[in-house]
């Protein structure tokens, strides 16, 4: 099957008893045994559910992936490959420039339970091969980067991994599959917060893994069931449901995206413009030849910093000042006091997250309308 295909009928096929076209929504937390020790493939939900199932199967065919599994949140899939796979004194190699929370969760969390973390420059294989160790055991990227949109280069950093003995996990959710399947590059596991794009319209939240080999699969899996966090039925549905549409949003938000690019890149009240399809993108020539397309967030840097930060964000009409991203609607955030607030302020500013940085996801509005809220808080 084609993508498009996929994203309507993969895990999806229509109910074997009523012949509901839609999954239904399991609503239960126990099954009924036949015998002792006979069950009909199910026993308790958060061991497995018909619903997320299929939800799991979706995204192992959408990445090209042989498993899948689902979770509460982004960062509970997060939890459970550093938990699921990683021991005291094993090391990590980390892409420097990477959505707050999931700093937090190698600083706060994991650096406390035993875990080496290092970070590398995003945009160089170099540097990713320079801090590898004898110890390292997973080697973890964000491709385009949350919250500065650069690009990894997920062929030449899956082969340091591998060379070394270790894995490779890419955040895609900024791509989505739609436009990047790391799996097909050469990484051994794929993480979504499926409470961004893939759900589509900020009402769940959900996190997804796509995972390549069996026994990686089979240990995650065993770490979900025990830890238990788990998505309830009605949250896979939705996130099913999201998913089903994401091809046209992510055309709809890719093209919106790409004029915002455009209109920021030529207003004097900007300093600077990160979005991989501009050709004055440093990574703009490696997101042509890894994506199929250079997707819909956006993020500018303020001439007059965080005073002109506040008088932006207060003259927005249609972007919301909001967390999170990959909505139908526009939202705008202010990466140093939200989404990376966790990073110490002097690291924040080593990676470029200024007073001034904006980050933006243009939503599918019509973009007439979108152009002129940007104006009007520009001005």
């Amino acid at each position: 099957m084609k993508f498009e295909t996929k994203l309507i009928h993969a895990g999806q096929a229509a109910d074997k008893q009523t012949g509901s076209v839609n999954v239904p929504i399991y609503q239960t937390s126990t099954y009924k045994q036949d015998a002792i020790g006979k069950d009909r493939g199910w026993e308790y939900s958060r061991s497995g559910n018909p619903t997320r199932q299929a939800l799991e199967d979706c995204i192992a065919a959408l990445e090209g992936a042989k498993y899948g599994l689902a979770f509460a949140s982004g960062l509970a899939a997060e939890t459970a490959v550093l938990g699921g796979l990683l021991k005291k004194g094993d090391h990590v190699v980390a892409g420097d420039d990477l959505y707050g929370g999931t700093y937090r969760l190698f600083e706060k969390v994991f650096r406390n339970w035993g875990l080496e973390i290092s970070y590398a420059d995003s945009k160089s294989p170099a540097a990713f091969k320079k801090a590898m160790r004898r110890n390292t055991r997973l080697v973890w990227a964000e491709t385009p980067t949350n919250p500065l949109l650069n690009i990894t280069d997920i062929a030449a950093v899956a082969e340091i991994a591998h060379k070394a003995g270790a894995l490779l996990a890419v955040d895609n959710t900024f791509a989505t599959p739609y436009f990047q399947r790391p799996i097909e590059l050469g990484a051994d596991i794929v993480v979504h917060s499926s409470t961004k794009y893939l759900g589509g319209h900020s009402d769940v939240i959900g996190g997804l893994l796509a995972i390549k080999d069996k026994g990686v699969f089979e240990t995650v899996k065993f770490y979900q069931n025990a830890a238990g966090a788990v998505p309830g039925p009605w949250d896979a549905w939705l996130t099913l449901r999201g998913i089903k549409t994401l091809s046209v949003r992510m055309k709809a938000h890719e093209a919106n995206a790409f004029a915002v690019a455009a209109f920021l890149a030529a207003h004097k009240a900007i300093a600077k413009v990160h979005y991989p399809g501009l050709e004055s993108h440093p990574g703009h020539a490696l997101a042509d030849r890894q994506m199929d397309g250079f997707g819909g967030m956006v993020s500018f840097e303020l001439e007059g910093g965080r005073p002109a930060a506040d008088k932006f964000f207060k003259k927005l009409k249609i972007f919301t000042l909001a967390e999170s991203l990959g909505g139908v609607e526009s939202l705008a955030c202010y990466p140093e006091t939200m989404t990376h607030a966790a990073i110490p302020a002097k690291d924040r500013l080593k990676r470029g997250i200024t007073p001034g940085l904006v980050r933006l996801s243009p939503g599918i509005e019509n973009l007439d309308d979108l152009i002129e809220d940007l104006e009007r808080a520009l001005k």
